[in-house]
């Protein structure tokens, strides 16, 4: 049965080069399109992912750089700067930054929480 198998498509081979058929089989353009679906499965969920991760380590870092911006005020015996300052010219509406727990000039009560619709909470600082 293998033999069989095997000699009708060698011979389905040499006939296409014979009279010039080149291409795929369609057992092999089904097998492509099946691989590229398990891959496709595989790979969607895992993509999916990476958007909500990356927008929560965005507000880390925007926590974790207000509470250096406010860290250093306080240590230069300034007014902690105000909520819009720490934004600095980030142009995203939608991230609102909360400098709470400051406590005059105690840099162990700073704490800076970072907020965006449909995403965790972010907070930097000793304070938190």
């Amino acid at each position: 049965m293998r033999a069989s198998i095997r000699n009708y498509i060698t011979a389905a081979k040499k006939r296409r080069e014979e009279t010039g058929e080149g291409g795929f089989s369609l057992i092999e353009l089904i097998v492509v399109v099946v691989i590229l679906g398990v891959l496709a499965a595989v790979a969607i969920p895992i993509f999916s992912g990476i958007q909500d991760r990356a927008e929560e380590s965005s507000l880390a870092t925007i926590a974790a750089n207000g509470a250096s911006q406010v860290a250093s005020a306080v240590a230069l015996g300034e007014d902690a700067p105000a909520e819009e300052a720490v934004l600095g010219n980030l142009s995203d509406d939608e991230v609102t930054v909360t400098v709470t727990s400051l406590d005059g000039t105690d840099l162990d009560s700073i704490c800076v929480e970072a907020t965006k619709s449909g995403v965790e909470p972010q907070t930097a600082g000793p304070g938190c």
